[in-house]
């Protein structure tokens, strides 16, 4: 699957934390830029207010000097946004008194009723704001008002102290953040180093110094999977050798039958011949069916587990291997009194029991006894495998599950490997197994026992 090409680490984690530092930038200029406006409009508000104020208290002296022509008065502009403030005063509806810049109509039109108090107007395209309010007699208004320019002027002049440092600092602020993720991300830099130059066949763990408690979940991921994968390769390594070493002797001694039987001229002993063939070809066949089974179960592969009935299974496994028997006139029963369910998996548990049903009738003499019983008692299944044989002696039961361990003197031919599948098995089903003396047959007993199931009917 094609993701695209790799991404950097560095350049997205700048990125993100600049993003978010110019959106926190943007978010508080915009913040102190309606905050300022806000408190400057109260301010200038306020200048409005007082200037009507004194305004009426002035021209309540002075009413009867004014000669209500609506002059406008030549004021000395003392400030740079004193052009932008202007005043009116009217006397009974008539402009009586005004500054050289103000208007000569009325900055609030008075023919909606005169109302005291602040508005916005537009006058000859010009943005006003106006406070309106009564003189010292009813018959008498007063109003002050300021163009709405001069305070976006104003407020820009604030304003541009405050945020163009702020501005300023913002490549800075980008170096300094690149800088300290360049800082940062080192550790990974070093890991992917170390990588990078580790040996295609390093299996041992990664060690970093300096690593962030962030990158530890990860580092033990690669050791572990390291360590697993250096289990794989030593199992497959094993199976190999093992392989080689066991498969040598019967396809050596196939080789030397089948050379018999090419150069004997003599109809009964080519067909012995031809016979020990096949004997070395089962062989030969059973040992690669054993290996294949313990790789597999060495592999570590999580078996599929299911409901099933050992009773059934066991009784299978004694049919099939009831012909051996019979050939060495041997004696093999099987008892069982009831189902005996336990999770497991079929294969291999059928694989459990001819493993030890074989090495019973394969180490017993003929004549010998060998019973197999399947019993459920307090919530657990046993298998029980008992034989009349000679038995092992102590050295030779504790080497039990080595692999290619056979016992010396048998003259029984194996690959070694049953013990080392039955051990696997039973550890994949959390199975018990104990190997002692039989008490009824006097020869060896292999008890295995595990939880059991539901009970079947």
């Amino acid at each position: 699957m094609n993701y695209g090409p790799p991404t950097s680490l560095q350049g997205r984690l700048v990125t993100l934390v600049l993003a978010v530092v110019a959106t926190v930038w943007l978010a508080t200029a915009a913040m102190t830029w309606f905050d300022a406006r806000h408190e400057l409009d109260e301010l200038l508000d306020s200048h409005l207010a007082q200037a009507a104020a004194l305004l009426v208290v002035q021209q309540t002296h002075e009413m009867h000097e004014i000669d209500g022509d609506g002059e406008g008065i030549d004021a000395p502009s003392l400030h740079r946004y004193a052009p932008k403030v202007a005043f009116q005063v009217f006397h009974e509806g008539r402009l009586a008194l005004r500054s050289a810049n103000a208007p000569a109509v009325a900055l609030v039109e008075r023919d909606k009723g005169f109302k005291t108090g602040f508005a916005t107007v537009q006058i000859a395209g010009l943005t006003w704001r106006v406070f309106a309010t009564h003189g010292g007699e009813r018959d008498v208004q007063v109003y002050v008002g300021e163009q709405a320019s001069s305070r976006a002027s104003i407020l820009w002049a604030v304003l541009h102290s405050t945020l163009w440092p702020m501005a300023l600092a913002l490549p800075l602020l980008a170096l300094a953040v690149w800088w300290a993720v360049y800082q940062g991300v080192k550790p990974m830099r070093r890991l992917g180093r170390a990588l990078a130059e580790r040996p295609a066949q390093a299996l041992h763990p990664v060690r970093v110094e300096g690593i962030t408690s962030e990158m530890v979940p990860m580092v033990n991921a690669l050791n572990g999977l390291f360590e697993r994968i250096g289990t794989l390769l030593e199992s497959e390594r094993r199976f190999t050798a093992d392989a080689a070493h066991e498969l040598r002797t019967p396809i050596a001694a196939i080789r030397v039958q089948a050379q018999v039987a090419l150069g004997e001229t003599d109809d009964a002993l080519r067909r012995d011949a031809l016979r020990r063939t096949l004997d070395g070809c089962d062989r030969a066949t059973r040992l690669v069916e054993q290996l294949l089974t313990l790789s597999r179960l060495e592999a570590n592969a999580t078996p599929t587990l299911a409901e099933v009935d050992l009773r059934t299974l066991v009784q299978q496994v004694v049919a099939e291997l009831a012909p051996r028997a019979i050939g060495k006139n041997q004696s093999l029963e099987f008892e069982a009194t009831e189902p005996c369910s336990l999770p497991g998996n079929e294969a291999l548990l059928v694989a459990l029991a001819r493993n030890l049903v074989d090495n019973a009738l394969r180490y017993s003499p003929p004549f010998a006894r060998v019973r197999v019983s399947v019993l459920q008692h307090a919530g657990r299944v046993e298998l029980l495998v008992e034989d009349s044989g000679p038995g092992l002696a102590e050295t030779d039961s504790r080497r039990l599950g080595e692999r290619f361990f056979r016992v010396p003197g048998s003259g029984e031919s194996g690959s070694g490997l049953g013990w080392s599948i039955v051990r696997r098995i039973a550890a994949v089903h959390q199975l018990e197994i104990e190997v002692n003396r039989s008490a009824a047959l006097g020869g060896l007993a292999v008890h295995v026992s595990g939880p059991g199931g539901r009970q079947t009917g």
